[in-house]
C-alpha cells in the first residue's frame, strides 16, 4: 500500500503537477481544497496521513502555517513540506519544527525527495530549526 499523503491546495493546475509528483514517486495524493476541509480530515482520523503537503495561503479561514500546527497536535512528528511563492520569507518564524519549504516554482522531484527524506526521518538541507 502507498502511503497517503494529505495535499492542500487550492490551484487546480498547480494540485495536479503535485499529485502527478507524488504518485510518480510512489505516494497516494489526498486532495484537500481548503485548510477547514484538512485540519477536520486530520483530526478525524479516518485516514492515516503520512505526510502534509500544504500551500501557505488557502482558501478559507486557516493557512498553510495552521494546518501545519494541527496536524502536529495530532502527531507531533508528522512530516510537514510547505509549498509558497510569496510566504517563504514566513517559514523561519512562522513553520513547524522540522519541516521543509519548497519555493514556487519548484522541480517536481524537489518535492517527493523533501516527502521521502521527512518520512525517512532524514534532516533535508533548508529544513526548518534543524
Amino acid at each position: 500500500m502507498q502511503p497517503i499523503v494529505l495535499v492542500i491546495e487550492d490551484d487546480d493546475a498547480i494540485q495536479g503537477i503535485v499529485e502527478d509528483a507524488l504518485r510518480e514517486g510512489g505516494f497516494e495524493a489526498a486532495i484537500a481544497k481548503t485548510g477547514e476541509e484538512a485540519v477536520t480530515l486530520l483530526k478525524g482520523r479516518l485516514i492515516a496521513y503520512r505526510a502534509l503537503v500544504t500551500d501557505i495561503n488557502l482558501l478559507g479561514r486557516f493557512n498553510g502555517w495552521e494546518v501545519a500546527r494541527a496536524a502536529r497536535d495530532v502527531d507531533p512528528n508528522f512530516p510537514v513540506v510547505y509549498m509558497s511563492g510569496v510566504a517563504a520569507h514566513e517559514w523561519p518564524a512562522q513553520g513547524v519544527y522540522n519541516s521543509i519549504m519548497l519555493h514556487k516554482p519548484f522541480a517536481p522531484a524537489q518535492l517527493t525527495t523533501a516527502v521521502s527524506h521527512l518520512l525517512n526521518g532524514l534532516l533535508a538541507v533548508g529544513s526548518n530549526r534543524a
